[in-house]
């Protein structure tokens, strides 16, 4: 098993990830190793993240929105919340547990694809809900705050 972020994944997996990430310029064939991951990983949270980076920096936000919503269902299957951030509370989960600090980092990211599409105020709802659920900024929210503030 290899640690990654989200968490281990077998070597089979990574591997995948890694070659699909290192063919990033040929977007086609490190799609195809990235969904091939998912495929075979449907489960892990590492491949989630990679796949929905990918989409985001390849401009394809629709997708990466997708991919990150997956995620936030399979992180709260994983930490045994419910996946819908609109209902969840400070005492929902254990914020700092490893499926849990997942979920608020991809809520984050969420947050960001909103905004990049337009949607300043689906982007402000998910920070306040951020804000709510990680009092500490241990995600980061607040960069993404700052650059929807400068987006005015």
């Amino acid at each position: 098993m290899i640690q990654l972020y989200g968490g281990e994944v077998p070597e089979e997996i990574a591997a995948l990830l890694e070659d699909g990430m290192s063919r990033y310029a040929e977007t086609d064939a490190a799609e195809a190793k990235l969904l091939e991951a998912k495929k075979k990983a449907p489960w892990s949270l590492a491949v989630h993240f990679s796949l929905y980076k990918f989409y985001f920096y390849k401009k394809r936000l629709p997708d990466a929105e997708a991919i990150a919503r997956e995620a936030l269902v399979e992180a709260a299957a994983q930490g045994g919340f419910d996946h819908a951030w609109e209902r969840l509370g400070p005492s929902s989960a254990n914020w700092k547990e490893s499926a849990a600090h997942f979920y608020l980092f991809s809520l984050k990211a969420l947050a960001f694809m909103r905004l990049r599409q337009g949607d300043e105020a689906g982007c402000a709802s998910i920070l306040s809900k951020i804000d709510e659920l990680d009092k500490e900024d241990s995600v980061g929210a607040s960069v993404i705050r700052e650059i929807a503030a400068g987006a005015h």
